[in-house]
């Protein structure tokens, strides 16, 4: 998909990263709740009229999960 953002959620040094081109990296020291923010700002986003795509990273970086969320 053309246009479409990728917000990835990333192993960082101390925790996780909410990672998205344009704004500024979210720290968190759990995972989860770096999954879940990343997930809110997809949703909020695909409102706005962005389709986003979340991808999850594991420690080893390797990709674990991935969700779309189109445009409305």
């Amino acid at each position: 998909m053309s246009g479409q953002r990728i917000i990835w959620v990333s192993p960082v040094a101390g925790g996780w990263a909410v990672l998205c081109a344009g704004l500024q990296p979210l720290l968190f020291r759990s995972g989860g709740r770096a999954e879940a923010q990343a997930r809110r700002l997809a949703a909020c986003l695909a409102r706005l009229g962005r389709a986003v795509q979340v991808r999850v990273l594991d420690r080893s970086r390797n990709l674990v999960g991935a969700q779309l969320y189109p445009a409305s």
